[in-house]
């Protein structure tokens, strides 16, 4: 099934990385290590150039893509973010991304990066080994929940989950803030029930799909069927692109595979999932 087939200009994938080399090299080190955070064999299909991954993504009929930087430590957000920034002035389909961390002045270059044109940000807590509610965040989500600047998470505990992540992390975030713009990474996998009840509970926390309904993720319960028809406008395509082990299509089979097991699973659900959704939270 292609973008054509579902009456859609192509597809907006909220889930891609672009990196800076070093990091890039670091991170892809990790995946062919298999080490502690990867828990598995995960071979990296798209290894080319920052300009080749953006071409392929391009052939691939993607028309809007996320870069993502994510900061691990202290004092990496300010240098993710300058190189995102770049990055997003060259590519012009791309979301300016941007990250931050638990870490003094992190209200005030959030604040910043938002004003100068920053569309989304991401913080991975598996990664980064924080606690969303960490009280040296607050300055940051204070600025995010007044900005409504949308800021994917990955605190689900798929591959390997850690003492930092799992729903509880984020429903006590949200208790804190329940007017932030959260989009839950891997559809919470493999909480999928509990992140569903939190995406229902409140207003402005979607999901993305990110290799959730392929062949290597974490498999996704048959019963929870019906709940993404009931979830169909926080829904969100992401890809995880480039650090897939299989080829970028795939995820797109998968998604297409759930056509008709529920009720209101189907092409005008598959649309908003893969354009419409991501249209409305960031703009054609």
């Amino acid at each position: 099934m292609t973008p054509s087939d579902l009456g859609i200009p192509g597809l907006f994938d909220v889930h891609v990385h672009f990196l800076p080399a070093n990091i890039q090299a670091a991170v892809w080190r990790q995946f062919d290590e298999a080490g502690p955070k990867i828990g598995r064999e995960w071979p990296i299909r798209y290894r080319g150039s920052v300009q080749e991954r953006v071409e392929q993504l391009r052939s691939f009929g993607v028309r809007r893509f996320s870069a993502l930087p994510y900061a691990h430590k202290p004092g990496v957000a300010a240098y993710l973010n300058t190189w995102a920034a770049e990055f997003a002035a060259e590519v012009p389909e791309n979301l300016r991304s941007a990250t931050f961390y638990p870490e003094p002045g992190v209200g005030e270059y959030v604040a910043a990066a938002i004003a100068e044109g920053v569309e989304i940000f991401k913080l991975h807590n598996q990664v980064g080994e924080f606690l969303l509610d960490d009280p040296a965040l607050s300055p940051a989500w204070e600025v995010l929940q007044a900005a409504g600047t949308p800021i994917v998470i990955h605190v689900g505990s798929g591959p390997v989950g850690n003492a930092f992540t799992g729903p509880e992390h984020l429903a006590r975030l949200l208790r804190l803030f329940p007017d932030l713009r959260v989009i839950v990474a891997h559809l919470g996998a493999p909480e999928f029930a509990e992140f569903f009840d939190l995406a229902e509970a409140y207003e402005h926390t979607y999901l993305d799909t990110t290799m959730v309904f392929t062949d290597f993720f974490v498999p996704f319960p048959d019963e929870l069927a019906p709940r993404l028809a009931t979830l169909g406008d926080k829904i969100l395509y992401g890809s995880d692109f480039p650090n897939l082990p299989y080829e970028y299509g795939h995820q797109l089979e998968g998604l297409a595979r759930l056509l008709g097991t529920a009720p209101g699973l189907d092409e005008a659900w598959l649309a908003k999932v893969c354009w419409h959704n991501a249209v409305g939270l960031f703009g054609a």
